[in-house]
């Protein structure tokens, strides 16, 4: 009779588990590529400008969100590290 019960509840568990992953390669592609990117403007000087800085702190909640998988939101924050990491690079 247990098992009647404890079957159905180990299913609903499992299921909400396997729904966290929707956003897991787009998050790993977008940190992945923003991180190459901030290199690049490093190596290119921009190190010191304002976009860089939000850039390299939006990288780094969206790496904190990775680890809790916190999918979308790392998603998010990579993109706009994106967009800083080119205004960066724009002299912006």
């Amino acid at each position: 009779m247990k098992a009647w019960i404890c079957l159905p509840l180990l299913a609903l568990v499992l299921t909400g588990c396997a729904g966290k992953t929707g956003y897991r390669d787009s998050c790993a592609t977008q940190l992945d590529s923003a991180w190459h990117e901030l290199d690049l403007a490093k190596a290119e000087g921009f190190a010191g400008t304002v976009s860089y800085s939000k850039a390299l702190s939006l990288l780094t909640g969206a790496k904190t969100q990775q680890q809790f998988e916190a999918f979308e939101g790392c998603t998010s924050k990579a993109e706009k590290a994106r967009f800083y990491i080119r205004e960066s690079r724009a002299g912006r």
